[in-house]
Formats: structure tokens, sequence, C-alpha cells
């Protein structure tokens, strides 16, 4: 059920054709296949090997969107500061500028 309101919440807020240029791109069709293989397991019964196939397949279709995460994350008044330092501000800057989200 969850995988399904996934699909669709992602249709509703950017739209179904954004939604459909976005899993059919070149570039995420590692992440469309694993995340659709990973469904299918968890329908027939295998959840495990679905759910790990299912996370990994999210990872690599929304690694493009992990530097806006980490801008906002910084600025977020009392979580920001943490963010902010020096070690985890270098882990988030070597994904900085090598994918367009969209």
């Amino acid at each position: 059920m969850g995988n399904i309101l996934f699909i669709s919440g992602v249709a509703l807020t950017i739209g179904l054709k954004s939604s459909l240029q976005f899993f059919m791109k070149r570039s995420n069709y590692k992440g469309t296949i694993s995340f659709g293989v990973g469904f299918f397991f968890v329908v027939i019964g295998w959840p495990i090997l679905g759910m790990i196939l299912e996370a990994y397949g999210f990872v690599v279709l929304f690694s493009g969107f992990w530097p806006t995460l980490a801008v906002f994350l910084q600025k977020i008044p009392i979580l920001g500061w943490i963010f902010q330092q020096p070690f985890v501000r270098s882990f988030f800057d070597r994904y900085r500028g090598k994918r367009v989200p969209v």
C-alpha cells in the first residue's frame, strides 16, 4: 500500500507528465527498474528482498536531491548548526553539483 501511495504522491506533487519523464529518464533507469522489481518482490511475498531493492532504487532515483536537502538542513535554526560543522559539510560537499534532480 505504501508503494502505491508513494508513486501516486509523486504524480500528484509534480504532475503525471513530469513523473513519467522523471522515472523514464535514461539516467534514472537503474533506480526505476530496482524500485519496480522490489515492488514486484513485495507483492509476490518476498518482502525483505523487495524492500532492499526498493530502498536501493529510492536512493538511486533521488540521489540528485541530496545537495538540496543539505542546504535546507543547514538553514534550520538549531539543527542547522550540526550540519554546518566541517566534517558533516565536507560529506555533503562531495555530492554537490554532480547531478541535476529533474
